[in-house]
């Protein structure tokens, strides 16, 4: 009771306000709101001596108001001092940056390098006079395996490989959807590629990972045949490996062409006398191509003998593998800017 005997409810209040009125800055204000609020300031001591109900409102009352002038000038002062850096502290953002400070490098960033080969691949293909086709990473099963001729026994149905949104829809496991709707929606000619992510219950290994890129081409028109098939192959696989780099073909099947073939591209890390990343074949697969099966004519409408053409599909990651010397697939998602800062 002795504390707040001494204490004068109104002389705090106007000393206090005019304290706050009279700081200049905002440590000032600091020191004002201690003084002041404080743990051990008069205005505390008070209140912790308090007995009654009449002096514990006035003194809580007189707290109220110094804390809202408190904070009505903080907001002033730091208006005014925000004013005062900008006045004082512009930077000219068009000068370079060496006129700014002592001379020092700034990191570049880089483009990925599934993206560095997605834009040669446009490049190559819009060059031989393809169309690049956008499609839907989330399909139906009538296209992405119906349209395709895949069996309903085949193992690409079946959930443990393909990743099901419902009993009709998937995250689609190729490119190819793109390419029935656009033989849906265009008679030959049809120079087409289509670039895009698919999805694969894949086991994660040095080559295989679940999600991935893709590119896929499409030619129908009079007669095509497989040897136009094999020269653009051909054709891709210098443009995208130098010439020095091995190419071959083997027969093969796939349930949307016929006849049918893979590509596959000599091992960058042994030179081709085998190692664990080529499963000591000496050579990585690079994907498939044939010549478009009869059935996919039919299930747009178009006669069956009414014209020719080849598909082929090839992985983004697999093809940045072979281009630029990388071990691990795995590496493509991790974001290790170790590793993504070396492609410049």
């Amino acid at each position: 009771m002795d504390t707040v005997a001494r204490v004068d409810p109104d002389d705090l209040e106007r000393e206090a306000l005019a304290a706050a009125a009279e700081a200049r800055s905002l440590a000032a204000l600091s020191e004002v709101r201690v003084r002041y609020l404080g743990r051990r300031s008069a205005l505390k001591l008070a209140l912790r001596d308090v007995r009654d109900r009449e002096t514990g409102m006035t003194l809580n009352a007189v707290r109220e108001t110094v804390e809202a002038a408190l904070t009505a000038r903080e907001d002033e002062l730091a208006r005014v001092e925000l004013e005062e850096r900008l006045a004082t502290e512009r930077v000219d953002v068009t000068l370079p940056a060496q006129l700014l400070g002592p001379p020092r490098l700034r990191p570049r960033g880089t483009l990925h390098p599934s993206t560095l080969v997605r834009r040669d691949v446009e490049d190559i293909f819009l060059g031989l006079g393809y169309e690049i086709v956008d499609g839907r990473e989330v399909e139906t099963t009538r296209y992405n395996f119906d349209a395709l001729g895949f069996p309903a026994w085949h193992p690409a149905r079946s959930p443990r490989d393909t990743l099901y949104l419902d009993d009709e829809t998937v995250l689609r496991t190729e490119t190819s959807p793109a390419q029935i709707h656009k033989m849906e929606s265009q008679r030959p000619p049809i120079y087409m590629v289509s670039i895009g992510r698919v999805y694969r219950r894949d086991e994660v290994t040095a080559t295989r990972y679940p999600i991935f890129h893709q590119f896929e081409g499409l030619a129908i028109d009079h007669g095509i045949t497989m040897a136009d098939l094999k020269g653009t192959l051909l054709y891709v696989m210098r443009e995208l490996y130098g010439p020095d780099r091995e190419v071959r073909f083997r027969t093969h099947y796939f349930p949307f062409t016929e006849p049918s073939m893979e590509p596959d591209v000599s091992c960058f890390n042994c030179g081709g006398a085998g190692c664990s990343i080529c499963k000591h074949s000496g050579w990585i697969e690079m994907g498939g191509s044939g010549m478009v099966d009869p059935y996919l004519y039919e299930f747009v409408g178009w006669g069956p003998e009414e014209y020719t053409g080849f598909a082929f599909g090839m992985g983004i990651e697999r093809t940045a593998q072979l281009r630029y010397g990388i071990g691990d697939i795995r590496a493509f998602w991790e974001n290790d800017l170790r590793f993504l800062g070396q492609f410049r």
